[in-house]
């Protein structure tokens, strides 16, 4: 018999990383800013924890992080100026981001790894199951992951994980999990997780991307972990822990996911996301896809 669970409502978005990978833009501004076509990557995220029910957001950040908080914070002189203006098309965008969702915020003081950023969300989450949303990972808002997510952790407690099959030779890339079927097609029970593995040692090709719905045990397991690869407290690290013991926080599932994805995190991916995100759109999609077609016959 299915079983029922708390009702999920907070998600935490780790946003305290340097952006070195988008250096020199990343200097004095986050790289969760970035815009992908007109909005800023931090949005789409917090769009996508609204559209599961999760509109109570905190963002862990950092230093010189202060334009996400101005972002999802009213800008009344901008506004007044839209207005009076009658722009009244803009003005909606803007008032847009200040009225997603209740926002708050708590600084990762010490960049101790994705662990860590989890575990200063822990005052704030208490004792109840949450969503853990990378802001590298846009998923497609036609592929609604997350609330799939959300609806097998009521279904079947403990923490759920989000995967996705890459290429054997990709898996060293990303935290992987050995897995096993359940009666469920897109879901699997996760018995082992490893980060950044040989693909000689990897369990399975299923990768680990940025969507966790985390029992709150994890807090208790992240306090008690050593630092790991890289010298981080590893997520991936305390999560094993569940994985082994059941008993701790419940059983670790993965969600398949084989919808659109877009990696904001590699300046390669970044473009593709942008020209692919670009080209859907009704407003800007057929003048520039007619461009993307004589721009590739052309110049390549």
């Amino acid at each position: 018999m299915t079983q029922s669970h708390p009702r999920i409502s907070k998600a935490v978005i780790p946003a305290a990383g340097l952006g070195t990978r988008f250096l020199p833009a990343t200097k004095a501004t986050p790289k969760e800013m970035l815009p992908v076509v007109d909005k800023p990557a931090i949005q789409y995220v917090v769009e996508e924890a609204v559209a599961a029910g999760l509109d109570d957001v905190l963002m862990v950040t950092g230093r010189n992080k202060r334009p996400l908080e101005d972002h999802f914070d009213r800008n009344y002189e901008l506004e007044s100026a839209l207005q009076k203006k009658g722009d009244a098309g803009r003005l909606a965008k803007v008032q847009e981001s200040s009225d997603l969702a209740t926002m708050h915020y708590v600084r990762q003081g010490d960049p101790k790894g994705l662990g860590h950023a989890v575990l200063c969300a822990a005052p704030h989450v208490g004792e109840e199951p949450f969503a853990v949303l990378l802001g590298d990972d846009l998923i497609d808002p036609r592929d609604p992951l997350l609330q799939r997510m959300v609806e097998v952790q009521e279904q079947r407690g403990g923490s759920v994980i989000a995967l996705m099959e890459v290429a054997p030779e990709q898996i060293h890339l990303y935290g992987c999990a050995a897995v096993e079927t359940t009666e469920d097609s897109d879901v699997v029970r996760i018995s082992g997780l490893v980060e950044k593995p040989d693909p000689a040692d990897a369990p399975s090709n299923y990768a680990i991307i940025g969507r966790y719905v985390l029992d709150p045990h994890i807090f208790g397991i992240l306090r008690r972990t050593e630092p790991g690869r890289g010298g981080e407290i590893q997520l991936t690290d305390a999560l094993q822990q569940l994985a082994e013991d059941e008993k701790i926080g419940g059983p670790v599932h993965g969600v398949v996911f084989k919808g659109r994805r877009y990696d904001t995190g590699d300046r390669g991916d970044y473009l593709r996301a942008i020209v692919r995100l670009a080209c859907e759109r009704e407003d800007l999609g057929p003048d520039f896809r007619t461009w993307l077609r004589s721009y590739v016959a052309e110049e390549m």
